[in-house]
């Protein structure tokens, strides 16, 4: 299989896996054992096209980030309050990541991790579904600052791979009382930060591996990630909206519980 091909399909398995509670970089180091490659080959590549994903949020709501700047230059405090819940939850992603790098950087290989990260995780979903007391909150302006922080501490526990981003904060956001929809609002956007921060890290520490053949993959990869991200955040709505996150819990627990028999039948 060529590059570009392999470029395409991580590119594919990066926009459907983002933003849902499954985890993108656990389904991109099981998408690179699969395929039959060295997952440390393809973990740069995996981190850079991160921003394909971001950049369909930018696009579908784009309507959003051009309130909050006016409304940053008018001093509006709601305003002001998405961006300073959106900042205090990316603290503890910014520290943590520093002082614990090279600890990520080596479960980046583990794809057995991964598949036992899918499996509990699917369980916590399907707990957290059934437990939470949850109320419309307003919006992410409406997010305390100590509820900010918590979302931010609990995001954390995704630099483990296979826990998922997106399925941690908006878990833990439903554990602390906020509704479906403004958590996975506030997944998305604090992808944001996040998301550019841990692939300018990942780029600058491995510059030397990032070839001029290696930009023009992770430029594939990018275009792919962004059309089928945006597709998929649409959808993605609709069904939590109406089914919640049980479907993803139990695909988690299947896909995992699949990756572990196979990784441990090699």
């Amino acid at each position: 299989m060529s590059d570009i091909i392999t470029a395409i399909l991580l590119g594919i398995v990066e926009g459907i896996t983002e933003f849902l509670p499954v985890s993108s970089t656990g389904h991109l180091i099981l998408a690179t054992e699969l395929l039959g490659f060295r997952a440390e080959d393809w973990a740069v590549f995996n981190i850079a096209i991160q921003p394909g994903a971001i950049l369909a949020i930018v696009v579908l709501y784009w309507r959003t980030f051009i309130a909050v700047l006016t409304g940053l230059l008018k001093g509006e405090k709601n305003s002001i309050a998405f961006v300073r819940n959106l900042l205090i939850a990316f603290i503890p992603a910014v520290a943590l990541g520093l002082i614990f790098a090279d600890q990520i950087d080596a479960l980046l290989e583990n794809a057995v991790v991964v598949a036992w990260s899918l499996i509990i995780g699917g369980v916590a979903i399907l707990i957290i579904e059934r437990l939470a007391k949850t109320h419309e909150v307003g919006g992410i302006s409406a997010v305390t600052a100590g509820q900010s922080i918590k979302i931010g501490l609990v995001q954390c526990i995704a630099m483990i791979p296979g826990v998922s981003r997106s399925g941690a904060t908006i878990m833990g956001a439903m554990a602390f009382g906020i509704d479906r929809r403004t958590a996975a609002e506030f997944s998305f956007f604090l992808a944001l930060p996040t998301l550019t921060g841990a692939t300018a890290l990942q780029l600058f520490k491995h510059r030397d591996a990032v070839t001029s053949d290696m930009m023009g993959l992770i430029g594939i990869g990018f275009v792919v990630s962004f059309i089928v991200a945006v597709v998929v955040v649409k959808a993605f709505m609709a069904v939590v909206t109406r089914y919640g996150f049980a479907p993803f819990a139990w695909y988690r627990i299947i896909a995992g519980t699949a990756a572990l028999i196979w990784l441990l039948a090699k």
